[in-house]
């Protein structure tokens, strides 16, 4: 990364640039050969008592002393996509809360206040799109309240590492002592050569409706109750695939679930029993999935995929997706 004006290292920010994605090389505090300087980049989210902070995509702040500056320079609010449809992190942060939808919401000015007794993050997390219409603290204190009537912990849902995401509002919840507990990537591919990979589709069974077996080999929930169906059956076009297991068991090899909104096809639910793992049945329910989305008229696909599950991720890798941005799940104190 070049930081230099005329051959010369320039520290080229100042506080007027907080809110501005910032690239910045400081001096290591490790006298290590090869570690003398140490690169970030992100969003700078405050510059204050001689000390800069900066959310880089991972959500986690970087603190940064001004006096161990060497350089620094305004860099582009997002790096520019190689691959994968294009698309706005405001398309994308609607279009993924259409397909997990929650049971009860209520607005708070521009955000949306979620909650499915607790069934997953992401269906009781505040998804905070625009203003709340109150100043931080008072709307954080809302939100505490209207999740401790529900007995549920208060979450809010935040994005970053793509241009419109949400880094200073993840650097205050830090500062407040909100705890980040999850991240995940969303990846997003063209359709198409998904729906046309060479898989063994024709053992996957696609269906509108849950079935029990299905259920037996979902495992996100303790005991199912009404709001994990609700859940799993929200959205504009659903589809639900499985693999039946082997002759005898009632619980399906694999399952998948993908809801078509527009353009967009959304695969969640991919899972394949550990007896069954290394057959292709992951790659085999998602292209059969991709083929009906195809046929709804979709053309570019998306997922979330959890930062630390590596096996999903090589999956994701190889069917081309690609991450688009992330999300974060902060946790009141």
């Amino acid at each position: 990364m070049e930081f230099t004006m005329g051959g010369r290292l320039e520290v080229r920010i100042t506080p007027a640039d907080v809110g501005k994605r910032v690239s910045v090389r400081r001096r290591s505090a490790t006298s290590d050969v090869g570690s003398k300087f140490t690169d970030a980049v992100g969003v700078l989210t405050s510059w204050n008592n001689h000390v800069l902070s900066i959310t880089p995509k991972s959500g986690e702040t970087v603190h940064i002393a001004e006096s161990s500056l060497v350089a620094g320079k305004v860099v582009p609010s997002a790096p520019a996509r190689r691959r994968g449809p294009a698309a706005s992190f405001d398309e994308l942060a609607r279009i993924t809360a259409r397909a997990w939808q929650p049971v009860e919401s209520e607005p708070l000015g521009d955000w949306r206040l979620r909650a499915a007794n607790g069934f997953t993050r992401r269906a009781n997390s505040v998804l905070p799109l625009g203003d709340p219409g109150l100043p931080l603290d008072e709307a954080l204190d809302r939100v505490r309240q209207w999740y401790g009537v529900r007995g549920l912990p208060a979450y809010i849902q935040t994005a970053t590492g793509a241009e419109g995401t949400q880094e200073l509002l993840c650097a205050e919840l830090e500062r407040l002592g909100w705890q980040r507990e999850v991240s995940a990537e969303v990846r997003v591919a063209a359709l198409a050569p998904i729906g046309d990979r060479d898989a063994d589709t024709g053992q996957v069974r696609l269906s509108r409706e849950i079935d029990a077996a299905w259920m037996s080999r979902y495992q996100r929930f303790d005991t199912p109750g009404p709001e994990v169906l609700a859940v799993l059956n929200s959205g504009p076009s659903v589809w639900f695939a499985s693999v039946p297991g082997d002759a005898g068991s009632g619980t399906p090899a694999a399952i998948g679930r993908c809801v078509v909104d527009g353009r967009w096809a959304g695969f969640m639910a991919v899972e394949v029993g550990p007896e069954q793992r290394r057959r292709g049945l992951a790659t085999a329910v998602m292209t059969a999935l991709a083929r009906k989305a195809l046929d709804e008229g979709a053309s570019a696909a998306w997922l979330q995929v959890e930062t630390d599950n590596g096996a999903a991720g090589a999956l994701y890798d190889g069917m081309g997706f690609a991450a688009h941005h992330r999300y974060h799940h902060f946790r009141s104190a």
